[in-house]
């Protein structure tokens, strides 16, 4: 059954170290209610990417895509969900609610986070400018679930698509290319500069 932690534990670091990717989810308020707009839920993937700073805080390096929401939004209220679920033998889901905040390459902190994903060095892929911020988040709530109804999948091989299309790309290609799709959330809220 359920349970709530007060904080991470070796036991439920293990666990989200073990899982191939995770999943954020986020939502705008477009109104002084609090409501309004699409909540948004997005698959993470690549090793190294996500990391445990403190039993409450965490952070992840959020690489170029296709859109900007989870950006926008936690600009706007910071409010964030992580949600790590195996789809191996061990059925669990894990979720870690709290506040977070973006960190851009611009951002005088930068390197202080940075320096903490192994996989961004030179030669992964990802050192040309493919990461373009860093979502550090402090926990207010840890809690799993049962996962009774995930189903079990074997996972063949990361995708190397984003590293190889982002190798391709100049400095000036990927910024041209976040101005582009990256200024702002379906909702119209800021993203990034």
């Amino acid at each position: 059954m359920a349970q709530v932690f007060a904080e991470l534990d070796d036991r439920l670091i293990k666990f989200m170290a073990g899982q191939p990717m995770f999943f954020v989810a986020t939502a705008p308020c477009l109104d002084p209610s609090g409501a309004g707009g699409h909540v948004n839920v997005s698959p993470k993937g690549y090793r190294d990417t996500f990391v445990v700073l403190d039993p409450l805080t965490v952070a992840y390096l959020d690489l170029t895509g296709s859109g900007a929401e989870t950006i926008a939004h936690v600009r706007q209220n910071g409010r964030i969900t992580i949600m790590f679920c195996s789809f191996d033998r061990e059925p669990k889901i894990l979720r870690l609610q709290g506040t977070g905040r973006v960190i851009v390459p611009e951002d005088a902190d930068w390197t202080e986070f940075a320096v903490s994903f192994p996989g961004t060095g030179p030669g992964t892929g990802m050192d040309r400018g493919s990461h373009r911020a860093i979502i550090v988040v402090s926990i207010d709530r840890i809690a799993d679930s049962c996962g009774y109804a995930v189903p079990r999948m074997d996972l063949i091989e990361e995708r190397d698509l984003l590293t190889r299309w982002a190798e391709r790309k100049s400095a000036d290609d990927l910024v041209a290319y976040r101005v582009k799709h990256n200024s702002s959330s379906i909702d119209g809220l800021p993203a990034l500069d």
